[in-house]
C-alpha cells in the first residue's frame, strides 16, 4: 500500500516570526533555522474596543476622555511586544495621552477583561475581537486598515481621524525546517488558490482578516 506521512503545518504570524524573536532572544526557536515558510494567508487590521457600555462612542471622544482623566487609561493586548502593544504605544505618543499597558498571554482574556469593565480598552486584531464588537459587548472606535472593512462598514480607519496610523497583523501557513521545495511550491499554490474561493474569502473576511495571496 501506499504510505503517507503526516507534516506538521501550522500557522504563524507576524508576532512569532518577526516581533517575538526581536524582543526575547531566548525564545526557544528561531523563525530561520527552525521553520520553513510555507504560504501568506492574509492580515488583519488592529481595532481599538471600549466596553459598549463605557457611553464612549467615537475616537475623539476617547481621547478627550482619556487627557481629562488624568489618570493613564489600561488597556490589553497579547503580550509584551506584540503588534497591539507597539500600536497601543504609537497612539498614545500621536495623541499626547497617557497608557497603562497591561500584557496578557493571548487576546481572549484581555478582551474578556474589558467586557467585565476591568479595564479601559483593548488593542487587539479585528479578527480576534470581531464576535465580541458583532454581538454588541464591544465597540470599536477605529481600526488600522488603509480603508474601511466590508464587514465593518460602520468603523471608521484611524487614518480617517486624524491618525496617520495603518498597519496589519499578517498570518500565514509554516512548517518544519528543511521542507522539500517541491513539497513547499505545491502547498503555497493550493493554499493561494484555496483562499481566493468565494466562500473561503468571505469566511476570512467575516472575521476581519483579509486574504491577500502572494
Amino acid at each position: 500500500g501506499v504510505q503517507t506521512c503526516a507534516l506538521p503545518i501550522f500557522i504563524t504570524n507576524v508576532s512569532m516570526l518577526v516581533l517575538n524573536p526581536i524582543a526575547n532572544p531566548r525564545l526557544g526557536y528561531h523563525p530561520e533555522r527552525d521553520l520553513t515558510n510555507v504560504a501568506y494567508l492574509g492580515g488583519s487590521p488592529i481595532v481599538l474596543s471600549v466596553n459598549a457600555k463605557s457611553g464612549i462612542t467615537s475616537l475623539a471622544d476617547f481621547i478627550a476622555d482619556g487627557r481629562k482623566t488624568g489618570k493613564p487609561l489600561t488597556y490589553s493586548s497579547s503580550g509584551v511586544g506584540s503588534s497591539g502593544h507597539l500600536f497601543g504605544e504609537s497612539l498614545a505618543h500621536a495623541a499626547g495621552v497617557k497608557f497603562e499597558h497591561v500584557p496578557y498571554k493571548g487576546a481572549s482574556q484581555g478582551l474578556t477583561d474589558l467586557a467585565g469593565g476591568h479595564i479601559a480598552f483593548s488593542v487587539q486584531t479585528v479578527s480576534s475581537a470581531a464576535a465580541l464588537v458583532r454581538g454588541g459587548t464591544l465597540r470599536a472606535l477605529a481600526h488600522s486598515g488603509k480603508t474601511r472593512l466590508v464587514d465593518f462598514p460602520d468603523v471608521p480607519t484611524f487614518k480617517e481621524q486624524g491618525y496617520d496610523m495603518a498597519m496589519t497583523l499578517w498570518f500565514s501557513i509554516s512548517g518544519p525546517a528543511g521542507l522539500p521545495k517541491d513539497i513547499v511550491q505545491k502547498m503555497n499554490s493550493e493554499i493561494n488558490r484555496a483562499v481566493q474561493l468565494p466562500e473561503i474569502e468571505a469566511r476570512l473576511r467575516r472575521d476581519g482578516l483579509i486574504a491577500d495571496p502572494l
